[in-house]
């Protein structure tokens, strides 16, 4: 199997690393390389247990230096989506994995593919990206992979797709879960993306700091809770996910405050090892973000499906706006009583 990763970010070039690893033929698109296209180039992740390891990939500057792949990884943010999948439009029949995080992306591919193949992943490895290109794996976390899309080659050709990945990513010693519902499944990482994601971002505090305050545990406890409710009008259920307890995570916004908010600590607390919430460093940098895609598409959901969704339509409103103003971000900054007050909790 032939494997083109578009998106040489932290998740892509682990991924392209974990499948060269594995023994499947990978190419990286990195924009802007200056070397010749097709040059090999050795890929290096550090593991969670301190360990490195390379691996040789092939490197290209743009998806038109490539070789035909039978799967397509795009690993990108979720507003560069639409154009990483126009520029794949040369192979109309290639399967498409798309990485994203929060729900859409899915949607978006197969209204771009008609008739390909097109998989879901939702990534748990917490990873980061230094300079040089090497990668840090920060916990071990995992992948859940499925179907959502068929294609035109028929099921049983997509899930042999699914299955030969599988094979590589856990050569590569990466936990693997492979599920039959797709949609439960990028809805359950969403819900697990949600933790400590848009406080955090707004107000500048890690998780830990988010979760040390009552008021504000009661803001991440309902954000949660509305996301669950939307799964059951959905009839989705929650499922576990490699290092993502999120069945346990969701038994926990039921439990009472001083039972519940130690639990869900600990959740928070080896979630992430030690990377910061993605909508932190967006917000910081001043944007753009995710948010759309998170709580944003609760709120979506939420309001087509007659479910009240105020606290995640709020913060996907609120991060919004302070990721394009700095006043708006400054404001916000150390200053939880301003976000509680703003989200009617004063």
């Amino acid at each position: 199997m032939r494997v083109l990763v578009v998106g040489a970010g932290a998740v892509g070039s682990f991924l392209g690393w974990a499948v060269a690893t594995g023994g499947v033929r990978a190419t990286l698109v990195r924009r802007g390389w200056p070397g010749t296209p097709g040059h090999p180039e050795m890929l290096t992740v550090v593991r969670p247990d301190g360990t490195a390891a390379a691996t040789e990939v092939t490197v290209v500057p743009d998806v038109g230096s490539a070789d035909e792949p039978d799967l397509v990884i795009v690993a990108v943010k979720q507003y560069d989506l639409p154009a990483a999948l126009e520029s794949l439009a040369r192979w109309p029949a290639a399967a498409v994995l798309t990485t994203e995080n929060g729900v859409g992306a899915e949607e978006t591919a197969v209204a771009a593919r008609p008739g390909a193949p097109v998989l879901a992943a939702s990534v748990t490895a917490s990873v980061e990206r230094a300079a040089d290109g090497t990668v840090a794996w920060l916990r071990t976390g995992g992948i859940g992979l499925a179907v959502v899309e068929p294609g035109s080659a028929g099921t049983d050709s997509s899930r042999r797709v699914v299955r030969a990945l599988a094979r590589a990513l856990r050569a590569a010693g990466l936990p693997v879960r492979v599920l039959d519902d797709a949609a439960a499944m990028k809805w359950s990482k969403l819900v697990a993306n949600l933790v400590a994601n848009a406080t955090s971002a707004l107000l500048d505090l890690g998780p830990a700091e988010v979760y040390a305050d009552p008021a504000l545990f009661a803001v991440e406890r309902d954000q949660l809770r509305e996301a669950l409710a939307v799964m059951r009008v959905l009839d989705l259920e929650p499922v576990d996910l490699p290092g993502a307890p999120v069945r346990r995570l969701a038994t926990a916004t039921g439990l009472p405050a001083a039972v519940g908010r130690p639990v869900l600590a600990r959740v928070v607390g080896s979630a992430r090892g030690g990377k910061e919430p993605s909508l932190r460093q967006a917000v910081r940098a001043g944007g753009p973000t995710e948010v759309g895609w998170l709580n944003g598409a609760v709120a979506r959901a939420g309001a087509a499906a007659g479910v009240p969704v105020p606290v995640n339509a709020a913060l996907a409103e609120i991060v919004a706006a302070a990721s394009s103003d700095a006043t708006r971000r400054a404001w916000f900054s150390g200053r939880p009583d301003r976000l509680l007050a703003e989200l009617g909790r004063a």
